[in-house]
């Protein structure tokens, strides 16, 4: 399983999700350009001594991410699938993938991806942090595949 950042526009929420990747051992995808400069201080600064220890790859794009997959499903996280994440069955070659925080993803990433999944929320709030979407969804994803 694997966990791939598109453009993201914040680096406190790429820091957690660099923790999230060295603490349960799954591989980081950031597709660029970043909404911050994204250097060895930024990493540094958010994701502290976790940069180190991460299985992190960065892309300069969307085309070259897509040109440097080898295998399994694309499974986009987003507010406009119809399938949860406590419905949906994961392969263990699955990536998750994570939309920015302004704006999700364009029409053609939500295309390449093999699968939708959203959390499923009460009340009317729109959605939860990205990094924290991250952590249930890669906790639910190895759960099911273990």
């Amino acid at each position: 399983m694997r966990l791939c950042a598109y453009q993201p526009d914040i680096a406190p929420n790429v820091g957690a999700m660099i923790r999230l990747s060295a603490c349960f051992g799954v591989p980081l995808d950031i597709i660029e350009p970043c909404g911050f400069p994204l250097s060895l201080k930024t990493l540094r600064r958010t994701a502290m001594d976790y940069a180190d220890i991460a299985d992190m790859t960065r892309h300069d794009s969307w085309e070259t991410y897509l040109a440097a997959r080898t295998k399994g499903r694309l499974v986009l996280m987003t507010t406009k699938a119809t399938e949860t994440l406590w419905d949906f069955r994961f392969q263990p070659t699955d990536t998750i993938v994570m939309g920015r925080e302004s704006a999700g993803v364009p029409e053609a990433v939500h295309d390449a991806c093999n699968a939708h999944i959203k959390l499923a929320m009460s009340g009317t709030a729109r959605s939860l942090n990205v990094a924290m979407c991250a952590g249930m969804a890669v906790s639910e994803g190895l759960r099911q595949v273990r």
